[in-house]
């Protein structure tokens, strides 16, 4: 799988570890920064994740900033991008089970390491059910779409 991951500063401590353990799991990494602890505006990097899984340059993203919640709503602005929070993996697979989400968010402060990577995992390996699930993400598309 292709996954482009992004981080402000205060996710990039975070993101190198996700980026490594996700090179170890023998997935391409799209690494596109930040690449220090140096304050910087995160929208930047929802929105270059968000564009790149929207049109299928890359089939996921994964965004950390402090709490994972500006990267959120950033990447949902972008038609197309399906963004999470989660933070505990109950809640990364059901976003992939029922709303098919193709962007995880974390919070770079809000969990350590090995509960990201249990976030991360699970979000990876669960599948999307479709059915009565693809009519809400079908209707999410229809009534967002602007007037």
């Amino acid at each position: 799988m292709k996954i482009m991951i992004g981080c402000d500063h205060g996710g990039y401590s975070l993101k190198q570890v996700v980026a490594q353990f996700l090179r170890q799991q023998g997935h391409e990494v799209e690494d596109i920064g930040t690449n220090s602890s140096e304050s910087v505006d995160y929208p930047q990097y929802a929105v270059q994740v968000a564009r790149s899984v929207a049109s299928g340059q890359v089939d996921r993203g994964i965004l950390i900033c402090g709490s994972g919640i500006g990267m959120c709503m950033t990447a949902n602005r972008i038609p197309g991008a399906r963004a999470a929070l989660a933070c505990e993996p109950y809640a990364a697979r059901l976003s992939r089970r029922h709303n098919d989400s193709n962007i995880l968010c974390l919070g770079g402060r809000l969990v350590g390491d090995q509960l990201a990577l249990e976030i991360v995992s699970g979000w990876l390996q669960e599948e999307f059910e479709g059915g009565r699930h693809q009519r809400r993400v079908n209707l999410i598309d229809q009534l967002t779409q602007p007037q």
